[in-house]
């Protein structure tokens, strides 16, 4: 019998994303292949917004995936030394986090799920989510597109006239993008024409 993919699935505050992402999701989870656990960061785990309060996230991920959110950096922690996922995916991943990877700060649970997970050379996938993307974030996302392990889900301009500078991943191609990270490839084409994503 195959095994479940080990997927530790990260979630950052790109709120307005938050539903297609949780859709996909709940789509993996259904279909057995993986074994999904969730990790939220400081923002999504404790914001009410427009688009949800902050304890329906919290109770949908448990639901979906049958474990609760991990939320604290100490809770991350053990990610890598333990070996616990296969893969890692932020999805969304703002651009706040992209600053955060690119440098190397460590003060959130993901960006300590992802240094920690990254110790023992494993693919880390990234769900593009941010209004500064063709602006501010552009040198954070140049500089983890030339790192190793670092992974994609193909993006683009999701409002190229009312918003030129934003870049949002096509969430339905989040499964694919973590078949081909498994196997060491990036999945192409990595940029979409505008109004795909």
């Amino acid at each position: 019998m195959k095994q479940p993919i080990r997927l530790g699935f990260a979630m950052t505050g790109s709120f307005c994303t938050f539903a297609r992402v949780l859709d996909v999701l709940e789509d993996m989870a259904r279909s057995g292949d993986y074994e999904i656990t969730p990790i939220l960061s400081d923002h999504a785990a404790g914001m009410d917004t427009r688009f949800g309060e902050a304890a329906a996230l919290i109770a949908r991920l448990a639901e979906c995936t049958g474990r609760a959110p991990l939320r604290t950096i100490q809770q991350a922690e053990p990610i890598g030394p333990q070996g616990l996922f296969d893969v890692l995916a932020v999805a969304p991943c703002t651009g706040n986090t992209l600053a955060k990877l690119a440098h190397s700060i460590i003060d959130t649970p993901v960006a300590m799920a992802v240094k920690s997970h990254l110790r023992r050379d494993r693919p880390v996938v990234l769900a593009v989510s941010t209004n500064d993307g063709l602006a501010g974030s552009a040198a954070n996302l140049g500089m983890l597109l030339c790192r190793r392990h670092y992974y994609f889900v193909p993006f683009g301009q999701d409002a190229p006239f009312a918003k030129p500078r934003s870049l949002v991943a096509d969430m339905e191609q989040l499964p694919g993008t973590i078949a081909a990270a498994l196997r060491g490839e990036q999945l192409q084409p990595l940029l979409l024409r505008a109004g795909q994503a």
